[in-house]
């Protein structure tokens, strides 16, 4: 992130969090492409944060027809719906209780079948492969204090990157396209240290400027196969 960037986020960061509390006080509805869905204050936000947009966008050039398909972290689940839509067999995964409730109801509003799995990264998945993985990942360097914090905050020392890649790295193949979200915001020297750590190079696939923020989506393969 650069210096003045840095001393912006410094300065409206209050005035943006405080306005976020008070937007999302109470259960929002989000909708993209004739899909709606409800977002409990407790579930990270698709409505006002670019992660999400972006990468519907993204997906929406792919062909998902007859793909098994995996959102992990799913939040709203808006991305896993939408990839169903789009004809993909659809596995939603988050450690938040509230969004998969939240999402098994707008699975059968839409009338789009998916499986809906509470797990901590792949704890609890029993597939083993797939042919799509999306991860829009806690970046900012924080111990999450709750479970909605989680969301947001990858551990004073990316705790959240220290389990995830060990685990990612099984699932990695020729066959298999892992795509990651991540800011300027972030730390990715740090991040990218501790995918090659467990020999996982994220490759820039894609990266748009919006809102004066850079978010850039990475493949993710593993070394033998880049």
């Amino acid at each position: 992130m650069s210096k003045a960037r840095n001393i912006i986020k410094r300065i409206t960061q209050p005035f943006l969090k405080g306005g976020l509390d008070f937007y999302y006080r109470k259960p929002r509805a989000y909708q993209y492409q004739g899909i709606e869905v409800m977002v409990h204050p407790e579930v990270f936000p698709p409505h006002l944060t670019l992660s999400t947009k972006i990468l519907l966008g993204f997906i929406s050039e792919i062909d998902l027809n007859n793909k098994s398909f995996l959102e992990l972290g799913c939040g709203s689940g808006i991305i896993a719906l939408f990839a169903r839509k789009k004809g993909a067999n659809v596995i939603a995964s988050d450690i938040n209780e509230i969004a998969i409730e939240y999402l098994k109801v707008a699975s059968e509003k839409n009338k789009l079948e998916i499986e809906c799995i509470q797990s901590d990264l792949f704890d609890t998945i029993s597939q083993k492969s797939f042919d799509y993985i999306i991860i829009n990942p806690p970046y900012y360097p924080k111990k999450p204090k709750n479970t909605k914090e989680q969301a947001w905050f990858c551990g004073e020392d990316f705790e959240y990157f220290e389990a995830l890649f060990p685990q990612l790295k099984t699932y990695l193949s020729e066959e298999n396209n892992t795509y990651m979200i991540l800011s300027e915001d972030c730390d990715f020297q740090n991040i990218s240290k501790i995918a090659a750590k467990n020999n996982i190079h994220l490759n820039s696939i894609f990266t748009t400027k919006k809102v004066g923020e850079k978010n850039t989506i990475y493949s993710t393969k593993n070394q033998k196969e880049y």
